[in-house]
């Protein structure tokens, strides 16, 4: 079991995603008042993986900049694609790992490609309504 440790919407899509304490997830949507909110999915990292790039590439990376909307701590998330879990009140289905790419490197630095792979996150597909919040719990159904 891990826990949400930030969460991160931006309204646009170049603009830096924000700190929320709080969000609602509509299923088949996602997080309202997020740019990605009509694809139906949340994105989620690690922040083991932010830090472990800082240590192994010397690259920091702050939880908006990962252009992810959830920061979990505790709990391996590649081990959720393909299976139900949830982030506070939603509940989720993990789809596949989310690779960084070179979009999310040209609005960062050089060498977050190969600093991330296999550790960017997963997408999750949202199958419920509810709420994310700061401290949830994030865990296996």
């Amino acid at each position: 079991m891990g826990r949400v440790e930030a969460i991160h919407i931006a309204a646009e899509h170049e603009e830096l995603p924000q700190p929320m304490e709080r969000v609602r997830v509509v299923a088949e949507q996602g997080i309202v008042g997020d740019r990605q909110g009509d694809r139906g999915d949340i994105t989620l990292i690690e922040a083991e993986a932010l830090e472990e790039l800082a240590r192994d590439h010397g690259i920091e990376l702050s939880p908006a900049e990962s252009r992810r909307q959830v920061l979990t701590r505790g709990i391996a998330l590649n081990d959720l694609v393909g299976v139900r879990f949830r982030v506070g009140e939603v509940e989720c289905v993990g789809t596949e790992l989310c690779e960084p790419c070179r979009h999310l490197e040209g609005l960062t630095q050089p060498g977050v490609i190969k600093g991330l792979v296999h550790r960017a996150g997963i997408n999750a597909d949202v199958l419920s309504d509810g709420e994310i919040a700061t401290g949830d719990q994030v865990a296996r159904c």
